[in-house]
C-alpha cells in the first residue's frame, strides 16, 4: 500500500473513521447490562469452570463477551444471520423469491433484504423470550422476577439486535464494507486477548503443561498460515477469445484468466452453522433442569451431548458446515450463467464447447474445489472441539474465530485497496482533464 496516496485518499479516510466510531457504539453496547439482572450473579456463573455452558461460550466469543454481562447486545448479529439464512434457503426453493432472486435485480434484492429484516424481528422475538422467561424462572439472575421482566427484556435485546443489524448496514454502506463481518470481527478481536490470558492462567495453576501450551501457541501459528495460504488458493482456467478481422487487420485472440476460489464461501459456512446450532442449543440448555414428563426423557441425553468437544456436537456442527460450503457456493457462482456470458462475449475454454458443455465442465471443477474447501473449513473449526474436550469448557479457542479473524481482515484489506484504488483513478482523470483545459487555453490560435 502506497502511503502517500493513502494520505492523500481524504474520502477513505471519512470511510475509515466512520467504521471505528460505529464498532465503538457496538462495543460500548457490549458493557451496557439489560434493566433487572443480576449481573454479577450472571458473571459468576460463566467464571464458574463447573458451570455448564455449552454453546454459550462460543456465542461469548461471537458477541465480544457481552453474554456474559448479559448486555443489550447479547444476541448480537446472529437473528439476522439466521433470517439471512431462512431466505436464502427460500430463495432457492421458493417460486415467487427465486424469481426475486433471479430476475428482480436491485429491486429483487432490496424486496429480500426487507423480508430478512422482517424475519430478523421474528426471530430476535422468538430467541429473547425464551431467554427472558428462562431467566425468570431461574432464582438467583433476576432483581425482581415478574412480568414486567420478562417483557423489558424482550424488548432490549430484540432491540439491540434491530440496531446492530442496522450499523452493519451502515458501516457496508458508508465504511469500508462487510459491517456484519465485521461487527463479529470485532467482538472475536476483543475477546482474544482475555482468552490468551485464562491460557496462561490455567499453565500457572498448573492445569496445563508448558508443552501443552507451546503446542497451542505453534498450532495458532500454523493455522493462521494454513488459512491464509488456503483463502488465497485458486484454480484459474484459461479462456480464448477468438481472432477477428477488422478491416485490414487482424483484431482479438486475446487470453484470460476466469479465478475459482477453492473457498469461494469463505466464513458464512461457519457463521451460519454457528447461527442454527443456537436455536437447539438454546432449547436443550432452557429445559435441562425443568421438570419432564417421562416420555421426554431423551432429553437430558441430548442437551449432555450438545456441549463443546461431545460427538454429536461436532457431528451436527461438521455437517452443516460441508452443507453451507455446497449450498452458499451454488449460490454465489451459477456455472450455466457464467458460460452463457463467455458464449456471448465469443470466449471459450479451449477443448470444450461453449454452452452446456462448459457450463458441466465448471460445475465439475467447481464441485471438486469445494469439496476441498469444505474439507478445509471443517478441519479449521472442529479444532476448537478437540481443544475443549481436552482442556474442558473453561476455555474456548481455536479455529473458528481464527478462521474468521483472518478472512474478515483479508477482506477489508482488500476493500480499502479498492477504494484506494478508485481514488487513485479519479486522480488521474482530474489531471488528464486539467491537461486538457491547459492546452486548450494556451494553443494559438489558427488564420
Amino acid at each position: 500500500m502506497n502511503m502517500g496516496s493513502f494520505a492523500r485518499a481524504t474520502e477513505l479516510h471519512k470511510r475509515l473513521l466512520f467504521t471505528l466510531l460505529a464498532l465503538l457504539v457496538y462495543r460500548i453496547g457490549t458493557y451496557v447490562p439489560v434493566p433487572g439482572i443480576n449481573s454479577e450473579a450472571f458473571l459468576a456463573f460463566f467464571q464458574n469452570p463447573d458451570s455448564q455452558r455449552g454453546i454459550l461460550d462460543m456465542f461469548n466469543m461471537f458477541s465480544g463477551g457481552a453474554v456474559e454481562r448479559f448486555a443489550v447486545f447479547a444476541l448480537n448479529v446472529m437473528p439476522y444471520i439466521s433470517a439471512s439464512i431462512i431466505v436464502q434457503l427460500l430463495g432457492a426453493v421458493y417460486p415467487p423469491w427465486e424469481k426475486l432472486r433471479k430476475e428482480g435485480g436491485e429491486s429483487g434484492r432490496k424486496q429480500l433484504n426487507q423480508y430478512t429484516r422482517y424475519l430478523t424481528v421474528v426471530l430476535a422475538l422468538f430467541q429473547s423470550a425464551g431467554i427472558a422467561i428462562s431467566l425468570n424462572a431461574s432464582p438467583g439472575f433476576v432483581d425482581n422476577p415478574g412480568l414486567f421482566f420478562i417483557i423489558s427484556t424482550i424488548t432490549v435485546l430484540t432491540g439491540g439486535t434491530m440496531f446492530l443489524m442496522w450499523l452493519g448496514e451502515q458501516v457496508t454502506a458508508r465504511g469500508v464494507g462487510n459491517g456484519i463481518s465485521l461487527i463479529i470481527f470485532a467482538g472475536i478481536v476483543a475477546v482474544l486477548p482475555g482468552t490468551v490470558a485464562r491460557l496462561f492462567g490455567l499453565a500457572q495453576q498448573g492445569q496445563m503443561s508448558a508443552f501443552a501450551l507451546l503446542f497451542i501457541a505453534a498450532m495458532a501459528v500454523a493455522v493462521v498460515v494454513f488459512i491464509v495460504f488456503m483463502e488465497r488458493a485458486q484454480r484459474r482456467l484459461l479462456i480464448q477469445y477468438p481472432k477477428r478481422q477488422e478491416g485490414n487487420r487482424m483484431a482479438g485472440g486475446e487470453r484470460s484468466f476466469l479465478p475459482l476460489k477453492v473457498n469461494t464461501a469463505g466464513v458464512i459456512p461457519p457463521i451460519f452453522a454457528s447461527s442454527l446450532l443456537m436455536l437447539p442449543a438454546t432449547v436443550a440448555q432452557m429445559t435441562a433442569n425443568a421438570n419432564l414428563p417421562s416420555w421426554m426423557d431423551w432429553l437430558p441425553l441430548v442437551t449432555a451431548q450438545m456441549q463443546h468437544g461431545q460427538p454429536l456436537f461436532s457431528v451436527l456442527y461438521a455437517v452443516l458446515i460441508i452443507f453451507f460450503c455446497f449450498f452458499y457456493t451454488s449460490i454465489t457462482f451459477n456455472p450455466e450463467d457464467t458460460a452463457e456470458n463467455l458464449r456471448k462475449y465469443g470466449g471459450f475454454l479451449p477443448g470444450i464447447r461453449p454452452g452446456k458443455r462448459t457450463a458441466e465442465y465448471l460445475d465439475y471443477v467447481l464441485t471438486r474445489l469445494t469439496v476441498i474447501g469444505a474439507a478445509y473449513i471443517t478441519a479449521v473449526c472442529l479444532l476448537p472441539e478437540i481443544v475443549v474436550a481436552n482442556f474442558g469448557n473453561g476455555l474456548y479457542f481455536g479455529g473458528t474465530s481464527v478462521l474468521i479473524v483472518v478472512s474478515v481482515t483479508m477482506d477489508t484489506v482488500a476493500q480499502i485497496q479498492s477504494h484506494l484504488l478508485a481514488h487513485q483513478y479519479e486522480g488521474l482523470i482530474k489531471k488528464a482533464k486539467l491537461r486538457g483545459r491547459g492546452r486548450g487555453a494556451t494553443a494559438p490560435a489558427r488564420r
